[in-house]
């Protein structure tokens, strides 16, 4: 991707400034509103409980609305009806850039505040099964290879895509399109595995036609998008021990009481595994700030310096303890001196 700068135009200083009354209404909000991803979303919310705790600012809000929602809010403009925050659990788009410039959010601070890994999980009361990503891409795609041509996905249980999984009916309960886990999801898991199967290659190859058949995902029912409630899921899990569920590992962390993760190509989901890229669908997690906010919005430059701290997101931080897996430090001192010094985005 080439590197773009965002630059400062005349709409965005117009913006910036917010007009006379804006720049009064803004300053009546004393309170930091934080929106996006719901796998970041335990995360910013412990930052904002403990930012909250000092009794210097309000503790911000934040809500839970899912990676590519909660970049629409933020993208949205400059101003107190506009958020100062995004959670992401992918990193912006360069489309998602050009629309925050377009509406004068011109410079934007990006923080990276650790690792995540997607898992295939299931109910502790069911059969524990490992997968490969070739075996998930066959069991969800859209179309798959069969006698040398794609075809609409015949396979209706587990075991039709490989005997050695289980004789269940291919259920996933997963995120939806807005979300970031459902954008890693088709990157990591079912691209990955798309790549794995051969045959696709051979059929298909003109490389637009391949990388479409390898992200659409079925239709018919076997993928069931269930929203960014990830509590729900596992509900819906522990009423159906033959279905799995899509989940970033720090979700699974929180409920191992009540879930097991597969393995994914013999790699098992940990934090050690996802801290050193073996396990193959991981992914980092964001956080972007509205530079224009700054200083007109209470706390953000504070709340900045506790995310950013040892304390939080620090091996032995708080955030380690709702499942984030740590950066390494030199990669921690790298984001807290970018967000420090409210570093403009460059993609």
């Amino acid at each position: 991707m080439k590197t773009t700068t965002l630059a400062l135009t005349a709409a965005a200083v117009a913006a910036l400034t917010i007009g006379a009354a804006g720049v009064a209404n803004a300053q009546s909000r004393d309170q930091i509103r934080a929106v996006g991803s719901s796998t970041v979303f335990p995360f910013t919310t412990a930052v904002a409980e403990a930012f909250g705790k000092t009794g210097k600012f309000k503790t911000p809000v934040v809500e839970s609305t899912g990676t590519g929602g909660g970049l629409k809010l933020f993208c949205g403009g400059v101003g107190p009806q506009h958020p100062d925050i995004a959670n992401a659990s992918r990193r912006i788009k360069k489309s998602e850039v050009d629309q925050c410039a377009a509406n004068g959010v011109a410079e934007i601070t990006e923080l990276k505040i650790g690792f995540d890994g997607i898992v295939m999980a299931s109910s502790k009361a069911a059969k524990h099964y490992d997968f490969t990503r070739a075996q998930v891409w066959k069991a969800l795609a859209k179309e798959v290879p069969v006698n040398g041509k794609m075809v609409a996905n015949p396979y209706k249980k587990w075991s039709d895509v490989d005997p050695s999984l289980p004789n269940y009916d291919i259920e996933v309960l997963g995120p939806p399109p807005t979300s970031g886990t459902r954008d890693a999801f088709n990157e990591l898991m079912m691209e990955g595995g798309c790549h794995q199967v051969k045959e696709v290659a051979a059929i298909l190859t003109d490389e637009k036609a391949r990388s479409k058949a390898c992200l659409s995902i079925r239709e018919d029912g076997a993928y069931v998008e269930a929203g960014e409630n990830d509590n729900l899921i596992v509900q819906k899990l522990g009423a159906n021990p033959e279905a799995f569920g899509v989940f970033g590992y720090s979700f699974l962390d929180q409920n191992k009481d009540k879930l097991q993760a597969a393995k994914v190509d013999t790699v098992v989901p940990s934090y050690e595994l996802i801290s050193s890229g073996k396990y193959p669908v991981s992914r980092s997690l964001y956080v972007y700030v509205k530079n224009a906010h700054v200083g007109v919005i209470p706390g953000i430059r504070e709340l900045i310096g506790e995310y950013t701290s040892e304390r939080a997101m620090g091996e032995e931080g708080y955030l380690a303890d709702k499942g984030l897996i740590a950066l390494p430090k030199a990669d921690r001192d790298a984001a807290r001196v970018s967000a420090v010094n409210l570093s403009p985005l460059k993609l």
